[in-house]
C-alpha cells in the first residue's frame, strides 16, 4: 500500500497530456486490437467454431438417427402387441372350443354310462324279481307239502 502511494506520488504531470496522453498511441492501440482481433478470429476462433458445427452436426445426426430408430422401435412394439392380442385371442377362442368339446364328450359318456348302468339295473332288478317269484312258487310249494303233512301227522 506504501510503495501504492510513492508511485501516485511520483507520478507528477510534468508535461502535457500526463497519465492519459491521446496522441498516435489511441489509434496505434487500436489497429494493434483489431489486428490481434482478426489474427484470433482466424487461427483461434474459426477451427474452433468448425469444431462446434461439426460436433453440433454429429449430435444432431445422431439424434435424427435414435429418433428414427425409436420410432422404428414403438412401430414394433405396437405391430408386436396387435400381435399378442390376436394370438391370445386365438388361444382364448381354442381354450372354450375345447372346453365346449370335453364337456360335449363329457355329457355323451355320462349318458352311455348312465343308459348302460339303467339296462343293467333293468336286468339285476328282472333277475331278482323272477328268482323272488321262483322263491316265493318253491315257498309255496314247501309250505303247502308243510301243512299237508302236518294235517296227516295231526290227524293220525
Amino acid at each position: 500500500m506504501l510503495n501504492f502511494s510513492i508511485l501516485i506520488s511520483n507520478s507528477e504531470v510534468t508535461g502535457p497530456g500526463g497519465l492519459f496522453d491521446i496522441n498516435a498511441t489511441l489509434p496505434l492501440v487500436a489497429i494493434q486490437f483489431l489486428l490481434l482481433m482478426v489474427f484470433l478470429n482466424t487461427v483461434l476462433y474459426s477451427p474452433l467454431l468448425e469444431v462446434i458445427a461439426e460436433r453440433n452436426e454429429y449430435i444432431l445426426n445422431n439424434l435424427a438417427k435414435a429418433s428414427e430408430i425409436l420410432a422404428q422401435a414403438n412401430e414394433l412394439t405396437a405391430q408386436y402387441e396387435q400381435e399378442l392380442n390376436s394370438v391370445r385371442k386365438e388361444a382364448q377362442l381354442e381354450i372354450t372350443n375345447s372346453q365346449k368339446i370335453h364337456k360335449e364328450i363329457l355329457e355323451i359318456e355320462l349318458n352311455i354310462s348312465q343308459k348302460y348302468i339303467d339296462n343293467l339295473l333293468d336286468t339285476i332288478t328282472a333277475d331278482l324279481l323272477d328268482k323272488k317269484n321262483t322263491a316265493l312258487n318253491n315257498l309255496d310249494a314247501i309250505v303247502t307239502s308243510l301243512s299237508a303233512e302236518i294235517e296227516t301227522r295231526l290227524s293220525i
